[in-house]
């Protein structure tokens, strides 16, 4: 799980830095009208890191 969510992390990461980097005014609106996915993945992502890392931690204990 820990895979998926770093994948999520970079997915939402592009979406959100990826406009700054683009030339083309089209690819640069559409990209940026995205940000919402883009902050969703994010988020997603960190979440789906700390429930595997919680989930470890957990199964170390006992």
């Amino acid at each position: 799980m820990i895979e998926r969510g770093v994948l999520c992390i970079l997915i939402g990461a592009a979406v959100l830095i990826a406009p700054q980097f683009l030339s083309s005014p089209g690819w640069r609106e559409t990209i940026a009208g995205a940000h919402v996915v883009g902050w969703f993945a994010l988020v997603l992502g960190i979440a789906l890191v700390v429930v595997a890392l919680v989930q470890r931690t957990r199964g170390k204990d006992r």
